[in-house]
């Protein structure tokens, strides 16, 4: 079995942005791990939220997070 990564979707997780809270408006990157970890133990959101933050927090975990600036900077917003 071979895994193939989505483009779409993870030109649309590097551009994608929180839309309340205190890291309202931030690139979901750049929000503090411990934040992520914070929801992690909570529970994340319901939806297509929820999963890109699980995304993320995986990313960070694993200390490759600037994969998403990289397809930021390489993939402007249309």
């Amino acid at each position: 079995m071979e895994i193939k990564p989505d483009h779409k979707a993870l030109i649309e997780l590097a551009h994608a942005k929180m839309y309340f809270g205190k890291y309202k408006d931030r690139y979901l990157s750049e929000i503090p791990e411990h934040y992520l970890i914070w929801f992690q133990q909570k529970g994340f959101p319901q939806g297509k939220l929820g999963d890109q933050l699980k995304q993320v927090t995986e990313l960070k975990l694993n200390g490759i997070e600037h994969i998403l600036r990289t397809i930021r900077t390489k993939y402007p917003k249309y």
